[in-house]
């Protein structure tokens, strides 16, 4: 049986316009109509509530910490699951790529084996969650034992993204060594006022020798082939030079996240790759690592899409203070947690209100400079 109903007297926020009073149209899951005014047939009536589409989510690293809130109480990964999907869907997200990354600590939670688990059973999770939550592989190119464990997710369908990332200090998001010390005292709450000179300048010189071990970029491109050839956008991570930027490119990557730099962005817009920069670096107005500011970024025209990153509220809140700042009219600020990442991951489904799409919308207000969700559909 078709389901089919009218959401009434919305402002509705379309891909290049705000249209001030009209009516959506929903069939089977589908954007069937969208009428201007008021209509006189049965209907949701949303007065009062504007009509967005529904977030596409590039990149959120949360579910880890929801499986671990602190380190060493672990929850269940269908329960860390469950809940962070309740707060996806509660910020407006309906289509959210979790970020799941491979690590060589045997006493991480993102050792390869249990990052391996997490993956599985989000995709075995997926029917019976409230956003279409997908699988983003973070694959730290030193680790090339994890290739295999990639190469066989990818063979098995399992994972819908794949980033390149180097998170080695001396490069990349941690270019400042002593900037890299700093954040991690304040993360870990370690005392480094405890450690003599003498032993913090072997750590530095220790990162930076890790920084200069050669990456077996044969094998990373066997991975990025295989993703690639399974319909798999492949993106980079941190890129922080013009160099970086060209070799992700000829490894077949397609996407640069969060750009450390000016020019790795203006190169990456310039070899025609979609650069995507977080949400809470544009609504702060400044990186956490003293990075570039995605807001400069999107003033400058090179940022295409937003991520959550680390927090899930920023998407929305970011799209409508670019709006209201008066950086971009509303239409394309939303466009940069909607259609714009839609685009980025192919696809073609979502991410506009308009007429054959799915009906992912959220309807909110937006009062004090704050937009508050009231409603989220997903199909």
């Amino acid at each position: 049986m078709i389901q089919t109903y009218w959401l009434s007297n919305l402002q509705i926020v379309l891909e290049d316009s705000v249209l001030e009073k009209g009516a959506i149209r929903v069939e089977d899951g589908m954007i069937s109509e969208i009428e201007e005014g008021e209509i006189s047939f049965e209907s949701i009536d949303c007065r009062g509530l504007m009509a967005i589409p529904g977030i596409v989510d590039f990149h959120g690293d949360m579910l880890e910490r929801d499986i671990e809130p602190r380190p060493g109480a672990f929850f269940p990964v269908e329960l860390g699951i469950y809940e962070l999907d309740k707060r996806l869907v509660a910020t407006g997200i309906t289509t959210a790529f979790a970020a799941i990354s491979f690590s060589w600590d045997k006493g991480d939670l993102r050792r390869s084996e249990n990052a391996m688990r997490i993956i599985r059973a989000v995709n075995a999770q997926r029917p019976s969650l409230l956003c279409d939550m997908r699988v983003h592989a973070r694959f730290e190119v030193r680790n090339m034992e994890t290739i295999d464990m990639l190469n066989e997710l990818l063979r098995d369908n399992q994972l819908h993204l794949v980033s390149l990332m180097d998170h080695t200090p001396g490069q990349g998001q941690y270019t400042d060594v002593d900037h890299y010390v700093r954040f991690m005292k304040r993360w870990m709450g370690a005392d480094t006022d405890l450690i003599d000179e003498n032993a913090i300048e072997k750590i530095k010189a220790k990162i930076l020798e890790e920084a200069e071990v050669p990456r077996d970029w044969h094998l990373v491109k066997d991975m990025t082939d295989l993703a690639v050839k399974n319909g798999i956008v492949v993106a980079s991570h941190d890129d922080d030079t013009i160099e970086k930027v060209n070799k992700m490119a000829e490894l077949g990557v397609t996407v640069s996240e969060f750009p450390v730099s000016f020019e790795a962005a203006e190169e990456a817009r310039r070899l025609g790759m979609h650069v995507v920069m977080g949400a809470p670096n544009a609504y702060r107005g400044k990186s956490t690592s003293n990075n570039l500011s995605a807001l400069e970024g999107v003033r400058n025209g090179l940022v295409d899409s937003l991520a959550t990153d680390y927090y899930p509220a920023a998407p929305l809140q970011a799209a409508f203070k670019i709006a209201d700042d008066g950086i971009l009219p509303l239409p394309q600020a939303i466009q940069l947690v909607t259609a714009n990442p839609a685009d980025a991951v192919k696809f073609t489904d979502r991410g506009k209100i308009a007429v054959g799409k799915r009906a992912d919308i959220a309807l909110v207000t937006h009062e004090y400079h704050h937009p508050r969700v009231h409603a989220t559909f997903r199909a």
